[in-house]
């Protein structure tokens, strides 16, 4: 009795988080003319898959989803690089100040992204950064300060022999990093890389901040095209969220078992 409350509790709960996503599926597949009938048709009559077509070649979305992979995968590279970097100088190695640093860092996380836009903007434009995809990738290269945490907490899981060994053999500590650390910590580098892939491919403030050239504008800022002053293209919006949606999801269902390895692991100190 206790299991099938259980499992009904939790396909129930399931159905709650599909629902979104089946719903824009279904707009996107819908007539026009079942789009705005009421009561709301929940499976169509006729499955328009031309919609897809059709909305993306209403937008130069081939342009955009050029933008969007140079931004996710060079970003996605400099945060997985620096952030294991910083993590590992954090967990192995013993300076004066060395937690008062990771306090500090650790205290950024509470500084909203609002706080720091105008910042960035006067940065970046001073810099002539604005109007390129610079602005979108460049940070990823200096670390984020929860990646750290996650990362740092996941080396020192690792025994601290395994350095010494290491040393014993006469390799020295990039050695140790890049050979050694860096393999051991495949599950909570793609934890954080598929964080930061999520995170890139959804932003849409920084692109909205940052780019003016429709030419350089990434996929979820060519999405907001469709918003007409008068009408809005709502199978078009749906059939591009849907085309949006299948990146990470196709990502998390590949990583999901390193992403909860990474996950234990990183919540565990050694």
């Amino acid at each position: 009795m206790r299991k099938t409350v259980l499992y009904a509790t939790l396909i129930l709960l399931s159905a709650l988080f599909i629902a979104p996503f089946y719903w824009t599926f279904m707009t996107a597949v819908k007539s026009t003319a079942e789009l705005y009938r009421f009561p709301p048709v929940l499976w169509p009559s006729e499955w328009h898959w031309e919609n897809f077509a059709a909305a993306w070649n209403k937008q130069p979305f081939g342009t955009y989803l050029s933008n969007s992979l140079i931004v996710v995968v060079l970003s996605t590279i400099g945060q997985l690089l620096s952030s294991s970097l910083v993590a590992f100088g954090f967990a192995r190695f013993r300076f004066p100040g060395r937690d008062a640093l990771f306090v500090l860092l650790l205290a950024t996380m509470m500084i909203p992204w609002d706080v720091k836009m105008i910042p960035l903007y006067m940065e970046f434009n001073m810099l002539g950064w604005i109007n390129t995809l610079k602005p979108l990738i460049v940070p990823a290269y200096f670390a984020d300060a929860f990646f750290v945490f996650l990362l740092r907490q996941y080396i020192m899981t690792i025994p601290m022999e395994i350095d010494e060994a290491a040393r014993m053999d006469g390799a020295n500590s990039f050695d140790i990093y890049w050979r050694i650390h860096l393999p051991l910590m495949l599950p909570a580098l793609v934890l954080v890389g598929t964080f930061h892939f999520m995170n890139a491919w959804n932003d849409y403030l920084g692109p909205l901040i940052f780019l003016n050239d429709q030419s350089k504008y990434t996929l979820t800022l060519g999405l907001s095209m469709f918003k007409g002053l008068h009408e809005i293209d709502v199978t078009s919006i749906a059939a591009i969220t849907v085309i949006l949606c299948l990146p990470p999801l196709a990502l998390f269902f590949l990583a999901q078992r390193y992403i909860m390895d990474g996950a234990v692991g990183s919540s565990v100190k050694g």
